[in-house]
């Protein structure tokens, strides 16, 4: 089965996240400046919420996603909204491409609020996801 881990994230907060699911799998997470440039069975692609919203960088890796991609795996921090999901969900759904209705998201910190965030408990909880995604 073949992976990928891509990320995007401006405070490191998701970035956290993609390297706890990349060891999770066995893979390297690298950032969406980085492209698919093979065909792979899992996409595990994490952002974050900027503004209501995903930023124009992942709107941009989606629409340039030029290689079969099984099924997104989404993950997702946020210092108070919801995860990533449906906006990258219709992204993905534009694209053609499947994406799983399984998610990890939880808090990251911006500022003061969720200090420390994601902690060692979710980053144990998203390579704890990352493993049954893969076994599934």
């Amino acid at each position: 089965m073949k992976i990928a881990v891509r990320y995007y994230t401006r405070s490191g907060n998701t970035k956290k996240l993609a390297e706890s699911i990349a060891e999770a799998v066995g893979v390297k997470a690298l950032p969406i400046i980085q492209p698919l440039t093979e065909n792979v069975d899992i996409l595990f692609l994490g952002s974050s919420v900027y503004a209501s919203g995903v930023a124009a960088d992942v709107k941009k890796f989606i629409a340039s996603i030029d290689c079969s991609i099984g099924t997104i795996i989404n993950f997702s921090t946020a210092a108070k909204s919801k995860s990533t999901y449906e906006r990258v969900k219709k992204l993905a759904d534009e694209k053609g491409i499947k994406m799983s209705e399984k998610e990890y998201h939880c808090l990251g910190s911006y500022g003061q609020r969720n200090k420390g965030k994601p902690d060692k408990n979710d980053l144990q909880n998203a390579a704890i996801f990352a493993k049954e995604i893969v076994q599934y």
